[in-house]
């Protein structure tokens, strides 16, 4: 498998950066495993779904953060679960966590947001994850691209779990507004969910139409990931873009 670029700044100020999505199950499988994968995929920023919401939740992520070499940009408990961590080679202009409305009985759902720059290079990013059920997932849907968009940025990348194939409406929705990373240009493996079975593609990065998707994919077989610490890490397969940014105007 070709190996996606590593992370640079061009002399224009535009950015090669590398976003990795995963969903860690609250931490509750081993940590060790997922820091390794983590940090093999050395990432920019990390979308993190179902991060740990309860005792002592800002210490677990922090330690998975120290042990990425990672800091936390924002998200968590106070986004109902979405997180997003990022190397220190980003420069955060400014973070918001965004709690969505409550459908009685479901989940509270959130969104993890922040502004950030790389270089010259200026980037909005929302992490997601989405209902189970799909009407309030397509709503979710709308919601996430109103916010991407209101954030005042030129450019933007979103990703999570969307709890759905490319097939349904909500995914559609989002596809038709943003560029779905791994149908732009596939890299790796494509199915996120289970690691034990890989059968379909539930988690997705996208980007808006003025990024350079180089590369997006599950990273089965880049070095320093095991199928072992794959299969140990969490329920989900992680999803890595490597990502060129233009540089602000």
């Amino acid at each position: 498998m070709e190996l996606l670029p590593n992370s640079h700044t061009e002399p224009d100020g535009s950015a090669l950066i590398r976003v990795l999505s995963y969903n860690i199950r609250s931490m509750r499988d081993d940590t060790d495993a997922l820091a390794r994968v983590i940090t093999a995929c050395a990432p920019d920023l990390v979308l993190i779904q179902e991060a740990p919401r309860f005792f002592r939740w800002r210490k677990k992520l922090s330690r998975l953060a120290r042990a990425a070499n990672l800091v936390i940009l924002t998200g968590g408990a106070t986004a109902a679960g979405p997180a997003i961590l990022c190397s220190l080679r980003a420069t955060i202009e400014r973070t918001e966590d965004v709690l969505l409305p409550l459908t009685p009985g479901l989940h509270r759902r959130g969104f993890a947001t922040g502004v950030v720059r790389f270089g010259g290079a200026r980037l909005g990013v929302l992490c997601c994850h989405l209902s189970l059920q799909k009407d309030e997932r397509y709503e979710q849907g709308g919601m996430l691209l109103d916010r991407l968009a209101g954030m005042g940025v030129e450019h933007g990348v979103a990703g999570g779990d969307l709890n759905e194939r490319p097939g349904g409406r909500t995914f559609h929705r989002l596809a038709e507004g943003l560029q779905d990373c791994w149908a732009t240009t596939p890299w790796g493996d494509e199915y996120t969910s289970t690691p034990v079975d890989p059968h379909q593609r539930i988690d997705a990065i996208f980007a808006t139409k003025g990024i350079e998707v180089v590369g997006c994919g599950v990273p089965v077989g880049h070095p320093g990931i095991t199928q072992t610490d794959l299969r140990a890490a969490t329920d989900h397969l992680p999803v890595l873009a490597a990502l060129r940014v233009p540089a602000a105007q």
